[in-house]
């Protein structure tokens, strides 16, 4: 059975699910991974949530203040074998659910395009393409997304 678990950045099971996410995205991104990879500081994440099957961890993502009104999603992972299960959304939905307790109203993300399975994620959730923002508005493998939360 899938279950959630608020944490922080701090946790273990994290460090080691963003480290995999990390090797498959300087896979797909190359040269360009440095410049993404200085927007994902873990240090700036406090507020986490990891998905267990039993006691292993299979899937992470992360919120991190944007703006007084919105959490920007990070870090969303999930291991090669438990994909296509349904787990990414359930860490999705526990993110927006504490983001709405914190008392925001929207989250944001940025996602590449050559990562069509997270695409598909969230527009799956009612995520809505938006243009780039901040960094990423001249960033061509960049596509970003944003949801209003509903209460």
């Amino acid at each position: 059975m899938i279950r959630t678990v608020r944490t922080n950045s701090e946790n273990v099971d994290f460090i080691q699910l963003v480290a995999s996410l990390d090797i498959l995205l300087a896979d797909l991104d190359g040269r360009d991974h440095d410049f993404y990879d200085e927007f994902n500081r873990l240090d700036k994440i406090k507020h986490v949530v990891l998905a267990y099957d039993d006691d292993i961890a299979v899937s992470c993502g992360a919120i991190k203040e944007f703006d007084s009104e919105t959490m920007e999603v990070k870090r969303m992972f999930t291991s090669e074998s438990q994909r296509g299960k349904g787990i990414a959304t359930l860490v999705l939905a526990e993110l927006e659910n504490w983001a709405r307790e914190l008392g925001y109203s929207k989250c944001v993300l940025e996602t590449g395009k050559r990562l069509s399975d997270a695409v598909r994620l969230y527009q799956k959730n009612a995520y809505r393409q938006i243009p780039n923002y901040r960094q990423y508005i001249h960033v061509e493998n960049s596509i970003c997304f944003e949801k209003i939360l509903k209460e």
